[in-house]
């Protein structure tokens, strides 16, 4: 191990997954190194039999559930915008060929104690039961709008410029309601706030676009897609590729100790008294747990199911947005759930999580909303964890730190840090100008 390498990445998470990946796509020396037996880090994927030990303790789970192996429970469950970022990334490092994505059936939000589907289009708009009628027309037309809108083209600004009004003046002078609004933002835009009104209204357009152009992608009910098997194959997927690329993977290292200089900068890693040296650190928070500070915590509960979530169209998989505002809270609730349709339970079998940034320290009180969307379950188990983000200065330590996944059921947020890290790590923006049908051959035959 006594080697020089540029970077040495700590941790199978999905974002250092993706960082190894494309650094040694770049032609970086990389090596890799993980203190747990299994890829995933956070975001690992458990059998049934994982997945008992770690809530209840025993590795004896009830045998009506199925067999062990055909249970893949993503830890962090997110879906990908099938235009969206993260599969750019994937078909920029060819990792696609690695993996087999499904769409996802169904995209929903809950609004006035009911979930519906996710309008997205001038002619969803028109048949939606979320709105009356002069609001649909009102929409329809918003619709029309964000659909037209091209940034290089002046003609379909109707006179705006979206680099300086607000998100809040665009939407007024289509006279939209709080309700549409709401719907609007939180589960088509996949904002996690409201502080998006008050901001340039170019980004709440561009989301809005990307939501609309995914969904178009593969005609079915979501702009979503999902590995078969779960996200369990990314991190895989990525240390394939980072092999290819000659990058050197070792799990089941204990005490991953990272060295630094006199002055303060990282120089290697130690792990059972022998040194890597390296050039830059890249974590995840447990790594270096003195140079990151908690800003807050997810709550969240995994369901295993016998059924889909009632309201659905019976879709196997889904996600619901529980905008804060239908709720009385200060962020989003989100409802996910996959079936034995992408390979994630036996035949039967639903697999639903319900997650939210904690509010506060009782998580079967505040969740309550959602869970009891979801019907009745075969089995729930609740956890929360801790939020961290990085507290150090990259330039003086050249440690490069991620921050803690979120309650998102979706990964917008999780591409961007990790772009930003690359950023950092590397000093230049990555090319994401790909050919998206790269990734259809998967998606589509899966259908």
């Amino acid at each position: 191990m006594d080697e020089e390498y540029d970077v040495i990445v700590l941790g199978t998470g999905l974002k250092e997954c993706i960082l190894s990946g494309l650094l040694s796509v770049d032609g970086f020396k990389v090596l890799h190194m993980d203190k747990n037996d299994y890829y995933g880090g956070e975001s690992s994927s458990l059998t049934l039999t994982q997945l008992w030990k770690r809530f209840r303790g025993s590795d004896q789970p009830p045998e009506e559930l199925g067999v062990s192996r055909e249970y893949n429970v993503d830890m962090i469950p997110k879906f990908m915008m099938a235009n969206g970022t993260l599969v750019r990334v994937l078909i920029h490092t060819n990792v696609t060929k690695y993996l087999h994505f499904k769409a996802v059936d169904g995209s929903f939000v809950y609004n006035k104690g009911k979930i519906y589907k996710v309008p997205a289009t001038d002619v969803e708009a028109l048949k939606s039961p979320l709105m009356g009628l002069f609001e649909k027309r009102r929409a329809r037309k918003f619709f029309i709008f964000v659909q037209d809108f091209e940034e290089g083209d002046p003609k379909t600004h109707e006179g705006m410029n979206l680099n300086t009004i607000t998100a809040r003046e665009l939407i007024a002078k289509y006279e939209l309601e709080d309700d549409t609004i709401d719907f609007i933002g939180h589960a088509l835009a996949l904002q996690i706030s409201d502080s998006y009104l008050d901001q340039p209204a170019m980004e709440f357009v561009m989301r809005m676009k990307l939501y609309a152009e995914s969904l178009a992608r593969f005609q079915s009910g979501s702009p979503y897609i999902y590995p078969l098997y779960g996200l369990g194959e990314l991190p895989q997927a990525f240390a394939r590729l980072s092999a290819v690329y000659g990058g050197t993977y070792m799990l089941n290292k204990p005490q991953c100790k990272v060295e630094f200089d006199a002055d303060g900068k990282a120089i290697g890693v130690t792990s059972e008294g022998e040194t890597a040296k390296c050039k830059k650190v890249v974590c995840d928070p447990s790594y270096l747990p003195d140079k990151v500070q908690k800003v807050g915590k997810v709550a969240r509960a995994i369901c295993i199911m016998s059924h889909p979530i009632p309201d659905t169209n019976d879709s196997h998989s889904a996600q619901v947005i529980l905008p804060q505002k239908q709720l009385g809270r200060n962020s989003d609730m989100y409802l996910f759930c996959c079936s034995y349709a992408h390979n994630v339970a036996p035949k039967g079998k639903f697999i639903a999580f319900v997650s939210a940034e904690a509010e506060t320290d009782n998580p079967e009180a505040e969740l309550k909303p959602g869970v009891d969307l979801l019907g009745p379950v075969d089995e729930i188990f609740y956890e929360t964890y801790d939020r961290y983000v990085p507290s150090n200065d990259n330039d003086a330590d050249h440690c490069f730190i991620s921050t803690s996944y979120d309650a998102t059921t979706h990964f917008e947020s999780t591409v961007k840090d990790v772009l930003a890290m690359y950023t950092k790590i590397t000093g230049k923006v990555l090319d994401l100008s790909v050919d998206l049908s790269a990734a259809s051959a998967g998606a589509g035959a899966e259908e």
